[in-house]
């Protein structure tokens, strides 16, 4: 029987704590966003007193946004003037050209200088006050008013330019191009000209007006190696900076923005106008008035004659102060200044100019190319003549040098040399001219027909493609490109399934060095422009060892082999323009895809030379091959060069040298009536009198009858002629 006094203990249940911990979590959120809402609700009342409406609002939101881009422009601002204060922190400044070098040729002659003519010993206040003024009213009008940064010329140099007219002034302060110079490159960026201004800046903070416009007359180039107003007054004027008059000072100012372009020894004509621009600028400046310089304007400046420098082998010095530049820095010559005597023959150098701008002035607008390179070598590697262009006054790139074009088919001599190295074979030996295929590649030869069997002599003169891409089949490619290294090409070229049809890179002055092999007996010779060094008090620096020995890069039974391949391209094959009377001539044609570059490479027994024709913009001429206009230029060179000159044999070519006749001497009582062979004419020369003989005959043939002579009375002895 249950006990009437018990009860049951009834079991607590299980999480009480936690039921009270969430009710604690609960309220505390509640409170807290209750809370938070009524702080927001207070921060609502306290930014009420500040709401405005109407034009006050306008206001508030402008300066709002204000401060807001002025936020965000100061921190683009600073970091656009990152470069700019790295620069000034490194402290280097860009040096003018350390080295002055006066040339002589292989005679002993100057033909010319290069480097720096400079001289900053003239003070301001001493040079005189229309040059200043000049250059004031040129270059910045507004320079000692602004801050560095000519907003308002800016501004006005964009809306001229807008019209077309960039002849008056440039945008440029006077302190952002002596920034440019002191700091920068002349690359055209917008990063550049952007430190350009803050460099401008900081400039004007720590130096003088005065002191920035001496150190911009100083700095400035003004053309002919020239740096600064005073070495310019003396090289254009022969005159100090103190004693040059108006109109002088007029061209002098005109210099700053081209002087390339408007330098008197180049144009004359062009540096004229210019100054007298200069001169009107002074006018709409309000330096001077029109009747000051109305003297200058009637009596333009006249430079002291500096024909023979612009007559120059500028390409060849332009490259030649280069290598100078090395020797100087590799011999640790002392001084800045120095004399050098180089390889370059002047008669020599005109032939080539003569060569290539005449077949390009007489043909090539029908072939649509534009310019021409050539470099002429002695079989030593004595570089003889180097034109780098048509005209030097409009463009100095030197395409000699410089330019790396594909040669075509004047590369396959790499292709044989390598073949007859490795394979053993000979240029009668014959091979099968068929279809050929590496991968997907097929070429095709120029009339797109096929020979069959054909020696390999023949295949060469004919410039036949498949067989020389099947000989780098069987010698591989790598071996071909190693050799053609050896022999002269310093250009890296990536080696392709097309390399054996001449897809390189290579220079004109490369496929000199590496056909001077074949002419100097299979020995590697580099060209070379340079004999000998000297400081100015003839301290020796360097000196060429012309005894030096060579290394051998072909066999004697190579180069045998591809001169008589190579003097049978002349004979009977693609390269027959190059045939001279009387002197055995060797080499090779090419031409590229598209007929973009057309060459002729080839040598005698005296010289060596490589001509190559095109356009500097790649764009495809009309049809032109290596056997027209190079060609024809190649053989217009070394007709000339071979004029009475001993005629040199070529290994392994058989030909027949006319022996040099020395007659015996005439009695005395007739050498006056002994007859005499002509003296050799320039190519200029010769023209002129052909020219001339053009005229006379005309004028003989407006006022004279065919035929009736008889009637034209001799010269008056007292006129003269």
């Amino acid at each position: 029987m249950q006990d009437p006094f018990y009860t049951k203990e009834k079991k607590r249940k299980q999480g009480g704590g936690m039921l009270a911990a969430d009710a604690w979590l609960d309220s505390s959120l509640y409170e807290f966003w209750h809370a938070l809402g009524r702080g927001y609700t207070r921060f609502q009342d306290f930014m009420g007193r500040f709401h405005v409406t109407g034009i006050k609002r306008f206001i508030v939101e402008v300066l709002s946004d204000a401060f807001t881009f002025g936020a965000i422009g100061c921190v683009l601002m600073v970091a656009l003037a990152l470069p700019a204060f790295d620069i000034i922190d490194r402290g280097v400044l860009n040096k003018a050209e350390d080295y002055s070098v006066v040339f002589l040729d292989r005679f002993g002659s100057e033909i010319g200088r290069r480097g720096i003519r400079s001289d900053d010993s003239v003070a301001l206040d001493q040079m005189p006050d229309y040059l200043i003024k000049a250059t004031l009213a040129t270059e910045d009008r507004r320079f000692y008013d602004h801050f560095g940064v000519d907003v308002l010329g800016t501004l006005r140099a964009l809306m001229t330019n807008a019209t077309g007219d960039t002849s008056l002034h440039g945008g440029s302060s006077i302190t952002q191009q002596l920034a440019k110079q002191l700091f920068l490159s002349s690359e055209r960026t917008i990063e550049r000209k952007i430190v350009e201004a803050f460099l401008s800046v900081w400039l004007e903070w720590h130096y003088s007006k005065d002191e920035i416009l001496k150190l911009y007359l100083d700095r400035a180039y003004m053309g002919g190696g020239n740096f600064g107003v005073v070495a310019a007054a003396d090289y254009y004027f022969g005159k100090r900076i103190q004693d040059i008059s108006l109109a002088e000072a007029a061209m002098l100012s005109g210099l700053y923005k081209a002087p390339g372009r408007w330098a008197p020894h180049i144009d004359l004509a062009a540096a004229r106008g210019r100054a007298n621009v200069v001169l009107t600028n002074l006018v709409a400046a309000g330096f001077l008035t029109e009747g000051q310089v109305t003297a200058a304007r009637r009596h333009p400046a006249s430079p002291i004659d500096r024909v023979a420098e612009a007559n120059s082998p500028n390409y060849f010095l332009d490259w030649a102060f280069e290598e100078s530049k090395t020797l100087i820095e590799a011999n640790n010559a002392p001084g800045n200044n120095f004399v050098v005597r180089t390889t370059i023959d002047t008669t020599l150098q005109k032939y080539a100019e003569e060569a290539i701008n005449s077949v390009i002035r007489e043909q090539g607008e029908q072939y649509r190319v534009e310019q021409g390179a050539m470099v002429v070598t002695d079989t030593e590697g004595a570089i003889r003549a180097m034109v780098g262009g048509t005209d030097y006054a409009k463009s100095q790139f030197n395409r000699a040098i410089v330019s790396t074009r594909q040669p075509g088919s004047s590369y396959k001599p790499f292709v044989y040399a390598e073949a007859f190295e490795q394979l053993g074979l000979k240029p009668s030996d014959t091979i099968s001219d068929r279809p050929v295929c590496i991968g997907d590649w097929c070429p095709q030869n120029y009339g797109r027909n096929y020979r069959g069997q054909t020696t390999l002599l023949a295949a060469f003169a004919s410039s036949i493609n498949t067989v020389p891409v099947t000989l780098s089949i069987k010698t591989g490619r790598e071996p071909i490109a190693a050799l053609s290294h050896r022999m002269g090409l310093r250009a890296e070229y990536p080696v392709t399934r097309s390399l054996a049809l001449g897809v390189a890179s290579v220079s004109v002055l490369d496929m000199t060095s590496s056909y001077a092999v074949f002419a100097n007996d299979g020995l590697k010779t580099p060209a070379y422009g340079i004999t000998r060094m000297t400081t100015l008090n003839e301290q020796p620096v360097f000196e060429h060892d012309v005894n030096a020995p060579k290394e051998r890069v072909l066999s004697e039974q190579t180069v045998i082999y591809m001169n008589q391949m190579m003097r049978a391209v002349v004979t009977s094959g693609t390269g027959r323009r190059a045939e001279i009377e009387g002197v055995p001539t060797l080499g090779k044609t090419g031409t590229t895809t598209s007929y973009r570059d057309a060459w002729f490479a080839g040598f005698t027994g005296n010289y060596v030379a490589a001509v190559w024709l095109g356009n500097d913009d790649y764009r495809p001429t009309n049809d032109l091959t290596g056997g027209t206009l190079p060609t024809i230029a190649w053989q217009k060179f070394m007709a000339f060069a071979h004029t009475n000159a001993e005629i040199k044999p070529v290994l392994g070519v058989e030909f027949t040298l006319e022996p040099t006749i020395v007659a015996d001497a005439a009695p005395e009582d007739d050498l006056e009536t002994a007859e005499q062979r002509p003296p050799s004419l320039k190519p200029a020369a010769a023209r002129k009198l052909l020219d001339l003989a053009a005229r006379l005959e005309s004028t003989l043939s407006g006022t004279q009858p065919a035929g009736d002579t008889a009637s034209i009375a001799p010269p008056s002895p007292t006129t003269g002629l």
